[in-house]
């Protein structure tokens, strides 16, 4: 007869057996101590590392589609005759940039001065950073960026802005590269078109510190307008401000160098109506927000770019029909548009800063506890700044990481 010590040793033995088999079943055979992760991580080890053993949530990049949608950018923008300076709001990532400029980007876009530091420091060329200096902090340090990199660039739309800095980069001896931001379609930021722009960019043109480099035209409202046909007619009537500007600047003997704008939605209308640039950014990965704005061929489906990034996201809790929970929750930026990876059928919902919901009403389907579901993003800028990096994926093999570097920096970004 076995002791009561015999009969627990067995069984533990029998439930650690049985976990093992599980973990082995999640982990193709193949699992490894969870401490050892981040070392492997570090010396880019990625053997046996797969979607199933990833902490989660996770943000995810499929390497062959963010290959291709970069791929095909780059392509229509030779054929278009229009360069490309992608955004890097979305991606916040310089593996994500270097990519892009491999591709034939002439530089980069920034949303913020932290971001445009970073990647400069980072040794990337021609950034733009596509807000004018207002405050002291901001002058002092888009300044001390362009004397530190010559290739720097920033807009403005308002005279008193060059004046601060000018005074700046007389105190530090720097030079400025500027481009005047004028008005196409937004409120929430340009000059007014033609007489007003065109005596600003005199302005800065007569500068002692600065070289005036063109304009930006961001058609912002365009980007999402339902239907090819209708986005084009929106891009052409948001820049036609833009392009009488150009026309008057260089009747007054201006140089342009650049009229920058543009977006994913209106990249291959933009060369058109008188950009000779691209700001296009989520192109590289591409959210819900796009997929239903329709395409050239199919007024309901854009799918000029592929679905790139996912959230992975496990099913840790089962308790009511047709609804499970996850811990991809508010913090990691929920929206009720995020749409499910190859199950449509599912509603995405959020119930806390760390829980998500999924829903369905098909009794034929099912989710399982310890599931691991894909979730496609609505709005990328907002939930590429919830993580720290991407899990680079071919299939269900991770093949690289890389830092999402934009969201950090200085303490004073």
């Amino acid at each position: 007869m076995r002791s009561r010590r015999d009969f627990l040793m067995a069984g533990a033995a029998a439930s650690a057996f049985s976990v093992a088999r599980v973990w082995a079943a999640k982990t193709n055979g193949t699992p490894f101590p969870y401490e050892e992760f981040e070392a492997r991580i570090a010396r880019r080890d990625f053997r046996d590392i797969t979607k199933d053993v990833l902490p989660t949530p996770s943000m995810m990049v499929d390497l062959d589609l963010f290959q291709r949608n970069v791929k095909q950018m780059a392509e229509q923008a030779r054929s278009a005759g229009i360069h490309v300076r992608p955004h890097v709001k979305v991606h916040k990532s310089v593996d994500v940039a270097r990519r892009q400029i491999a591709q034939g980007a002439i530089g980069l876009t920034c949303a913020t001065i932290a971001e445009a530091e970073l990647f400069s420091g980072a040794g990337i060329k021609n950034v733009l950073w596509t807000k004018q200096p207002a405050s002291v902090n901001n002058i002092q340090r888009a300044v001390a960026l362009s004397k530190k990199d010559p290739t720097f660039m920033f807009v403005v739309d308002d005279p008193q802005v060059v004046d601060w800095v000018e005074q700046a980069a007389i105190a530090r001896s720097a030079r400025l590269r500027i481009a005047v931001s004028v008005l196409a379609g937004m409120d929430r930021q340009g000059i007014e078109n033609g007489r007003p722009a065109v005596e600003l960019a005199q302005k800065v043109a007569s500068s002692k510190r600065a070289q005036f480099e063109g304009f930006m035209a961001y058609s912002g409202n365009a980007a999402h307008t339902k239907t090819f046909e209708a986005r084009r007619k929106r891009s052409s009537d948001d820049l036609a401000g833009a392009r009488e500007t150009v026309s008057l600047a260089r009747q007054s003997g201006l140089p342009v160098n650049i009229v920058s704008g543009g977006s994913t939605g209106t990249y291959n209308m933009d060369h058109e109506h008188g950009l000779t640039e691209l700001e296009a950014g989520s192109y590289v990965f591409m959210d819900t927000a796009y997929f239903a704005i329709g395409g050239k061929d199919d007024e309901k489906v854009y799918n000029d770019f592929k679905g790139a990034l996912t959230v992975l996201t496990t099913v840790d809790s089962k308790r009511h029909p047709n609804l499970v929970t996850t811990d991809y929750g508010n913090k990691a930026i929920t929206r009720p548009t995020d749409q499910v990876k190859g199950m449509p059928w599912l509603q995405v919902g959020t119930q806390g800063a760390e829980y998500g919901a999924l829903r369905w009403s098909d009794a034929d389907k099912d989710v399982k506890l310890g599931d691991r579901v894909e979730i496609y993003c609505t709005n990328l800028d907002m939930s590429t700044n919830a993580f720290d990096r991407y899990y680079v994926a071919q299939g269900d093999q991770i093949v690289d990481v890389w830092p999402i570097m934009g969201r950090s920096g200085a303490a004073q970004r």
